[in-house]
């Protein structure tokens, strides 16, 4: 079976454009909430979500005469897949058809054009429908993402979106690494995008009352994975991509190997449209599914980067399943929350935790989780609160949970 390598990250994230700048405050425990400012949101509960800077240029990644016509996340992936392929050292420009062939895009997205469909909606029911887009109903579908990717760099390997909920870019980069594993491609851009900062979704989520809004004053505070006074997520949006290669392919070519995708599962409780079933046992068996693969038994792992949503049930569940998968080595295994410092970017937080997993393996620090100053008593594993800590990582885990009660697992192992 074919081993397969990450040779290059790109980041654009609540906290920093740019996969060093996403790391370094990362790694300073900086918080990427702020107040809302992509649409006027003072009429709202919730005021605050995980946006990224507005320094951030879209014009760079999609021309002005096209921007009305697609979504936000279009120009986010593309910067975060752009960043990706220079880190790996990968000239599209200089490749002829055949080659473009064997490059494949998988991206994972929960929302996909949720922004921009709502727009058009909007500009339609209040009589402007001259102004609405013609590309309405082309760029309103989730599967553009992966088409607007494919066109800008040229791939005409598969293009494929995967839309399963916040495990969509875990299930995404899985896919990928089967699909190289297979040997159906040996070079595959997989990452994650969402862009849900848009009124109706906010007011969405805001209804389902899983949102916090007890920190609109103090937005970096918000977001508190593990602490005992958790009352909700903050929405997020961003992108991290990846370029995933088969190993030998990667070493031939002196390409930078950042880590190896060592296993990868997926399971659903099959228990209710938003609840996760509290006994924690099938994304336990996600956990053990990936490691069994990756043939690494759990007393190896070094850490784990947690779902870790900032809600109630989530944080208690997943702690619950982490103790079921790990058995009494749970107790030591450091690990951290990424929501903490950046939101919640719905389908793409599994991309975000994996960035942060093989920047903490390439470096030896492991970033941590803020706003975490009482645990809950439910939740009592040490997730490295408050500073980064140096840790050696060998073996780690990226986990990930869904609505829908799906369960997603990625092992990594250091090259």
């Amino acid at each position: 079976m074919r081993r397969v390598a990450v040779t290059g990250i790109g980041a654009v994230s609540p906290n920093g454009i740019g996969r060093e700048r996403f790391w370094k405050a990362s790694l300073a425990g900086q918080s990427g909430v702020r107040r809302i400012s992509r649409f006027d949101a003072s009429c709202f509960v919730v005021q605050i979500a995980g946006q990224v800077p507005d320094e951030f240029d879209e014009t760079r990644y999609v021309a002005p005469k096209d921007r009305p016509h697609v979504s936000r996340a279009v120009p986010l992936a593309v910067a975060a897949a752009a960043e990706a392929l220079e880190d790996s050292g990968i000239d599209a420009a200089a490749m002829d058809r055949d080659r473009l062939r064997l490059i494949g895009v998988i991206i994972g997205s929960g929302g996909g054009s949720q922004d921009f469909s709502e727009e058009q909606y909007r500009l339609y029911y209040t009589g402007r429908q001259k102004q609405c887009s013609v590309y309405t109903i082309p760029s309103g579908t989730i599967g553009t993402l992966a088409s607007e990717v494919s066109m800008r760099f040229g791939f005409r390997g598969l293009s494929h979106i995967v839309s399963t909920g916040c495990t969509s870019s875990t299930d995404a980069i899985g896919y990928a690494f089967r699909t190289i594993q297979a040997g159906a491609l040996d070079t595959i851009v997989a990452g994650g995008v969402d862009a849900p900062i848009a009124p109706l979704v906010v007011r969405g989520f805001q209804l389902m009352r899983i949102m916090t809004s007890r920190w609109n004053h103090a937005p970096e505070r918000a977001s508190r994975p593990f602490s005992r006074d958790r009352d909700g997520f903050v929405l997020a949006e961003g992108a991290w991509f990846f370029i995933l290669e088969e190993l030998e392919r990667a070493r031939a070519r002196g390409a930078p190997i950042y880590g190896e995708i060592a296993g990868y599962a997926s399971t659903c409780d099959a228990y209710h449209r938003v609840r996760l079933e509290e006994c924690g046992e099938e994304p336990a068996r996600a956990i053990g599914l990936a490691l069994e693969e990756a043939r690494i038994p759990p007393p190896e792992v070094q850490y784990i980067n947690y779902h870790g949503t900032s809600t109630e049930l989530n944080d208690r569940v997943e702690t619950r399943a982490v103790k079921l998968a790990f058995g009494p080595h749970a107790a030591s295994l450091p690990g951290s929350a990424l929501k903490s410092l950046i939101g919640h970017p719905q389908g793409a937080c599994g991309a975000a935790g994996i960035a942060a997993t093989l920047l903490a393996m390439r470096d030896g620090l492991a970033p941590p989780t803020i706003n975490l100053e009482e645990s809950d008593p439910e939740c009592d594993l040490d997730y490295i609160p408050g500073a980064a800590r140096r840790l050696a990582i060998e073996h780690a885990v990226a986990n990930c949970i869904a609505f829908g009660s799906k369960n997603s697992a990625v092992v990594l192992r250091r090259v």
